[in-house]
């Protein structure tokens, strides 16, 4: 017996044993005979499948794959047992699991899916959207060069994002530095003046404000400078979102896409502003370590110890080394500062600060600085040194200080030296025969007492003859074999007696080199050398000649 088109000739559902728990499910079903036609489908199933009746055929009101399933499965081509079916009907996602029962009557089991693979498709976004950001932050905080930033950051959001990217940095003047970037392209810079409020939202996206919404923009109202060159198709959809920086904007992004691709969704444009937000830190944190760095050399250049040469006929040499090897500046010093007068005496400044690092750096910029004004009164040390002990004690520093002058003037084929030691190691005067002397002055600190007490020794150095002025750091070298002794001054002196005739640049790195090697890996205190040499006979006409040219050696 079989059930026709619109007329069944035995009960809905008869040979079921599922009978009412079909009719009252949750999820949409069908029963259908084996000739196709619809027997009955509950209350679910009408609100899937509104113009669907009993005795309709089920090709008529179900898509091709459930119907040729159901043929397939009244053939015998197919198990019902064989696993769900799955396809679309109207805008949901169903799953279909058959049952047949003893009369040959199928029960269609629709089962929606579509939430699920909603909630499923939205995971695999989420997490691919994680794993951008995690790449952008790690490739855009891997460099702190404001252009590499720049780079990075428009080719990765030409990658992810969109088809094309721009990124506009905050005005230099009057021209903004741009960044463009095209997928499977180039990345190329430029500085241009550009009109920014030519683009919808660029001006307020600069100065922080939230973007504007993409489908407020009309891509047919963008000026040609904000198509990178090479993106040939019509602009069909855009994105134009700040990126935020530390307290100021660091700038903007514009994101494009062609006609011929889909428009932005407004997920798309809330990743886009997560991706600024990632963006705009990477490259605020780069300019702020750009400008940093360039008040840091420019405070350095000044801290730095100059690089010595000759003057009016004499030779000048200074080594430095600080007390870590990754510091560049610490608490020793030194200084040559030739007279405005080509008949004057130059003087040479070593000093010691207590202390090391940076903080003893600063004092020694002081010193050298108020030193460098009190330059017309270098003739009276004793004048000098008091004039500086009361700019230091009035100062908020409590650190004192150790120095050695040395006034120099060479005339008819003498080097007369002037020496006067605050507090500081004797120089040593290594002669032509090989002997080394110690100057015999002696004096107080400064910046430690009221008045500086110094005593001041006058000395000739003979063609070749070399003055040492050398800071505590050098003999106080701990080293040696058992890496616990001093370097000392006596050894100091032997090495000094062995570069006798010496020129003055070849005298300091003698000296440089018997305390680094004395040291090996040893700790140390700052450490700094001058050298004075008066010139050789043979050298004095040219030196005289080159030294009435000369400058302050900075």
């Amino acid at each position: 017996m079989t059930a026709s088109r619109g007329s069944p000739a035995r009960p809905s559902g008869s040979g079921l044993q599922a009978d009412a728990a079909w009719i009252e499910a949750p999820y949409p079903v069908l029963v259908v005979d084996r000739h196709g036609g619809l027997v009955r489908i509950n209350e679910a199933a009408r609100l899937l499948l509104p113009d669907a009746a009993s005795g309709d055929w089920l090709h008529e009101r179900v898509p091709s794959w459930l119907s040729d399933a159901h043929r397939r499965i009244c053939d015998g081509l197919s198990d019902a047992r064989s696993g769900p079916l799955s396809g679309r009907i109207r805008d949901r996602l169903l799953e279909a699991h058959p049952t047949t029962g003893d009369d040959g009557d199928v029960v269609w089991w629709l089962v929606d899916e579509t939430d699920r693979l909603f909630a499923e498709t939205a995971l695999v976004d989420v997490r691919a959207r994680s794993e951008i950001l995690a790449e952008v932050s790690g490739a855009l905080l891997s460099t702190l060069n404001v252009g590499r930033c720049m780079e990075l950051a428009s080719s990765m959001a030409a990658e992810h994002l969109a088809e094309a990217a721009v990124l506009v940095a905050p005005p230099q003047g009057r021209r903004h530095p741009l960044t463009f970037a095209r997928r499977g392209g180039p990345v190329t810079q430029s500085l241009r003046q550009v009109d920014v409020s030519a683009v919808p939202g660029l001006a307020e996206a600069l100065q922080g404000f939230p973007p504007v919404p993409a489908r407020w923009i009309d891509p047919a109202d963008l000026p040609d400078w904000v198509v990178p060159e090479g993106f040939t198709s019509p602009v069909g959809s855009v994105i134009v979102t700040p990126l935020p920086g530390h307290g100021v904007p660091a700038g903007a992004l514009i994101l494009l896409r062609s006609g011929t691709e889909r428009a932005f969704s407004e997920s798309e444009e809330v990743f886009a502003r997560l991706f600024a937000a990632r963006a705009g830190a990477a490259l605020s944190a780069a300019r702020l370590y750009t400008e940093q760095a360039a008040i840091t050399t420019t405070l350095m250049r000044e801290l730095l110890p100059p690089v010595l040469h000759h003057v009016r006929g004499v030779e000048y040499a200074g080594g430095y080394r600080a007390s870590k090897d990754h510091e560049r500046v610490g608490g020793d010093f030194y200084d040559v500062h030739p007279s405005a007068d080509s008949s004057g005496e130059t003087l040479v400044v070593l000093g010691d600060v207590a202390g090391k690092g940076l903080d003893a750096a600063v004092l020694t910029g002081k010193i050298r600085n108020t030193l460098h004004a009190l330059l017309p009164l270098a003739e009276d040390h004793q004048r000098v040194l008091n004039l500086l002990n009361g700019a230091l004690l009035s100062s908020h520093h409590t650190r004192f200080a150790t120095l050695v002058l040395a006034s120099v003037h060479n005339r008819d084929g003498r080097t007369r030296l002037r020496l006067t030691s605050a507090g500081h190691l004797p120089p040593l005067l290594a002669r032509a025969d090989g002997t080394v002397e110690e100057v015999a002055t002696r004096g107080t600190l400064v910046g430690a007492l009221p008045a500086v007490e110094a005593r001041t020794v006058e000395t000739v150095l003979a063609p070749g003859e070399t003055c040492l002025l050398y800071t505590d750091g050098i003999v106080e070298a701990r080293g040696g074999p058992l890496g616990d002794d001093f370097l000392g001054a006596e050894r100091l002196k032997r090495a000094l007696a062995e570069c006798a005739g010496m020129q003055a640049e070849a005298v300091v790195e003698r000296i440089q080199m018997l305390a680094a090697q004395w040291l090996r890996e040893g700790r140390h205190d700052d450490m700094a050398v001058v050298a004075i040499t008066a010139p050789r006979a043979s050298s004095l006409t040219t030196d005289e000649e080159r030294g009435r040219n000369g400058g302050r050696n900075t």
